[in-house]
């Protein structure tokens, strides 16, 4: 037995890590995911269909099964209670050559039902931990917040485990304090810390191997993976440029493009113009660019410089009422469906929308049969209105069609979905770009093992590329028949002239902002087929497949030193406007920062933590850096804050979508437009507040009885609050108190305070104040989170 399987025998954590291993819930309880993760540790495949089978003899390698369950359980003290129910033998690939693993399923069942699970690996010749993922069935367990471990606390916990479980390693990694990291102050205590550490070569990182680790805010080790290649070769020596020439180099191969987006929950839908950079890679002795994709270059589809037609082809379609008959011949038409095609199903769809325009559509379904069966089926999307078809759709049993000598070329495929394009989008082709293909993606395949060659197009306005429009075509590689046509094209407004953006240099001086550059190793492979370079989509496929005797693949691998950009963590995702270079959110196209301001007024203040979480997730707003903690909060700012603690922050703004979209203002005063309108109708319909006489006053001030109310309505105890015998509130000034029970159960949680035993109902509250009453309003709902009650 090996020093390192004798040294993994002795093993004992600290009791409070290895009892938390097998105690703790994961995300899911679907390990399904964790074990294929698991099986392919490495960057390849597991060995059923390993290139290499001259490694398949040695799969098991030197540990056997009850060797293998023996370790994993004395690694992560598995229960005994949990048992064995699976385990499988199987092989990693490495750059050169593969390793044997041991993959195990641990269970624990309780009269037929599964409380727990435990998947773990390791390596069946030397005995290394690989991975494990637990899972737990905690019904009672209840999130404490704030949290008992923060990051920081948990990245010790997961160095301490490190040490003990993968110590070889320990002076080989370094932790990666981007990785994982999550910007926003959580707001329950259903927390992960997720931790990496990344591989160290010479002194520089190499962020294809590393372990992570999962750890919750109790401090439970949920999830272990090492992930790791020692066959690699590294360079022995290469001299990189300075920092100052690599952020030089990046600039000059930087390439920024203008585009359009739609804020996902932003109160106006209308287009943005932004800039986006996608980050640089360039070779760190040279300075000169690589690929930024990984060296995937076969995948990549050029965007075509000129648009399918300088000016459009036609005018836009008049508006007209269409009839099924001629919605159904507009589509026989365009795609040429044989005599043997007959309609089979219509329907007609028509939607009003907010603003009340309204948009009709027909659906429409063909089949063809032969000799009583079924051959054939086509189904096609055309507006009522304009007679477009937005979708196409067919499919035929065998060959059908006439099949092409030979099938179809690339190039002609690109020939026939451009004229598609064409005659059912003439009046905007002077606005789509072919997005072709690389030949790398089809080349020494059949037209048969092709089965359809897939264009898309790009719609670009002044040069700006509009995301949120779609046109792809399929074209069959034997036929030629179009097999599948999907065009959406908004309707929105855009400037009859190129709007005046800012310059190159400025939009580089922000993405510096934006990126790290980093020095770091990469590694390139490149496959071949009886000597003929492959693409790695066509490597994977035969390894999927199983290889013949004749068939040979070779693997040729290099490492290369490279300075790369990559982003620097941030609270939420933006854009970077084209025409005032201020960075925006990506959900509500409003102005922000790629970091969390820090108000300029609170530090020292009593209520400092407070007001830093509520700026944070912007329920707060900040005044020339100021939040101002001792003016009024107001009741649209006390709205804000309530409704961004129930939902969890992060989230709310995607809910907020369909209601700024699909309602209409329930209040006379917070209209569709107003900056509180999402964040009051979602209070209303939680039940938070009522229409009252449809006036909501969002500047109004808040006094102390009003927040109390609120309080207790978010905790869900505002009707039994109503019943105010059956609480102890011994205030001087009861007699002042609209809503006693409520004031009784904030003071009584201690998220309100008493002044000189006087709750001071009419008082009005301040912004510290409110920070500070939600602060523990998000404590005291973890601490009174209810659990079911288990029969």
């Amino acid at each position: 037995m090996s020093v390192r399987i004798r040294k993994a025998v002795a093993l004992s954590l600290a009791a409070a890590m290895l009892a938390s291993l097998c105690s703790v819930p994961v995300a899911s309880a679907d390990n399904t995911a964790a074990k294929a993760a698991t099986e392919n540790v490495a960057s390849g495949n597991t060995a059923s269909n390993d290139a290499d089978n001259k490694d398949r003899a040695s799969a098991k390698g030197s540990i056997d099964k009850a060797q293998a369950e023996k370790l994993l359980r004395q690694y992560i003290n598995i229960p005994s209670d949990y048992k064995l129910q699976s385990a499988s033998s199987s092989s990693i690939k490495k750059q050169k050559g593969s390793i044997p693993v041991w993959g195990m399923e641990f269970v624990k069942t309780v009269s037929g039902k599964r409380l727990g699970s435990i998947y773990a690996s390791l390596h069946a010749d030397s005995g290394q931990l690989l991975s494990f993922e637990s899972y737990t069935d905690q019904t009672n367990a209840k999130p404490v917040y704030p949290l008992k471990v923060n990051r920081e606390a948990a990245q010790k916990l997961a160095a301490d485990f490190i040490s003990e479980i993968a110590a070889d390693y320990v002076s080989q990694v370094k932790f990666n304090s981007d990785a994982g990291v999550q910007i926003l102050p959580p707001l329950s205590g259903e927390v992960r810390h997720e931790l990496r550490y990344d591989r160290i070569v010479n002194g520089i990182s190499y962020i294809d191997n590393y372990i992570q680790l999962s750890i919750d805010s109790e401090g439970h080790v949920l999830q272990f993976r090492l992930e790791w290649d020692d066959t690699i070769v590294f360079p022995a020596s290469v001299k990189p440029i300075s920092q100052e020439a690599a952020t030089a180099s990046i600039r000059k191969h930087a390439e920024p493009e203008l585009a359009y987006f739609i804020p996902y929950s932003g109160q106006k839908k209308e287009p943005v113009l932004y800039y986006g950079v996608q980050p640089v890679v360039i070779q760190a002795e040279t300075g000169e660019p690589l690929p930024g994709n990984g060296y995937s270059a076969y995948i990549r589809q050029e965007v075509s410089k000129e648009p399918l037609s300088a000016e459009p082809l036609a005018k836009p379609p008049v508006p007209v009422t269409l009839t099924q008959e001629e919605a159904a011949a507009a589509v026989e038409k365009a795609f040429a469906l044989p005599q043997e095609y007959k309609l089979q199903n219509a329907s007609f769809n028509e939607y009003v929308d907010e603003a009340d325009k309204s948009s009709t559509r027909w659906s429409l379904e063909w089949s063809a049969k032969k000799d009583g069966k079924d051959t054939g089926f086509a189904h096609a999307s055309v507006d009522g209105h304009t007679g477009t078809i937005s979708e196409y759709y067919s499919y035929q049993n065998g060959k059908g069609g006439q099949a092409a000598e030979g099938g179809i070329t690339l190039d002609k495929a690109v020939e026939r979905a451009i004229d598609v394009v064409k005659k059912l989008l003439p009046w905007k082709t002077h606005e789509i770009y072919l997005q072709k293909p690389s030949e790398d993606r089809y080349k020494d395949r059949t037209p048969e093992e092709i089965g359809a060659y897939y264009m898309t197009f790009v719609r670009k306005v002044h040069g700006a590329t509009v995301t949120y429009d779609h046109i792809s075509v399929a074209i069959n590689a034997v036929t030629g028949a179009v097999e599948n046509y999907s065009a959406y094209l908004s309707d929105f407004a855009y400037p009859g002239q190129a709007p005046k953006t800012i310059d190159r240099s400025t939009v580089l001086d922000r993405f510096e902002q934006y990126y790290n550059i980093g020095l770091t190793y990469r590694l390139f492979s490149e496959y071949r087929l009886n000597g003929e370079p492959i693409p790695v989509e066509k490597y994977q496929t035969l390894l999927a497949a199983g290889l013949d005797d004749s068939e040979e693949i070779t693997q040729q691998s290099k490492v290369e030193l490279v300075y790369q950009q990559m982003p620097k963590p941030r609270p939420e995702n933006v854009v970077l406007d084209a025409l005032t270079g201020e960075w925006r959110s990506n959900e509500t196209g409003e102005p922000t920062q790629l970091e969390i301001p820090k108000p300029t007024d609170a530090e020292g203040h009593w209520a400092e933590e407070s007001l830093g979480l509520m700026v944070a997730y912007k329920a707060l707003d900040l005044v020339d850096g100021k939040v101002r903690p001792n003016e009024t909060i107001t009741r649209g700012e006390l709205i804000k804050m309530l409704v961004l603690a129930r939902s969890g922050g992060r989230q709310f703004a995607y809910d907020t979508a369909s209601i700024a979209g699909l309602s209409k203002a329930s209040f006379n005063d917070v209209a569709a437009g107003s900056a509180y309108f999402a964040y009051v109708e979602s209070a209303l319909q939680q039940n938070l507040i009522d229409i009252g006489d449809g006036s909501f006053n969002p500047a109004a001030k808040v006094s102390r009885d009003e927040m109390a109310e609120l309080i207790v309505r978010a905790l869900g105890y505002n009707s039994l609050a109503n019943y105010d015998h059956i609480f102890k509130a011994n205030f001087k000034d009861s007699k002042d108190i609209a809503n006693t029970g409520q004031a009784a159960i904030v003071v009584g949680l201690r998220i309100m305070n008493l002044a000189d035993g006087k709750f001071l109902p009419k008082k009005q509250v301040t912004r510290a104040e409110a920070s500070i009453a939600f602060f523990r309003y998000l404590q005291k709902r973890a601490e009174l989170q209810e659990a079911p009650l288990r029969m």
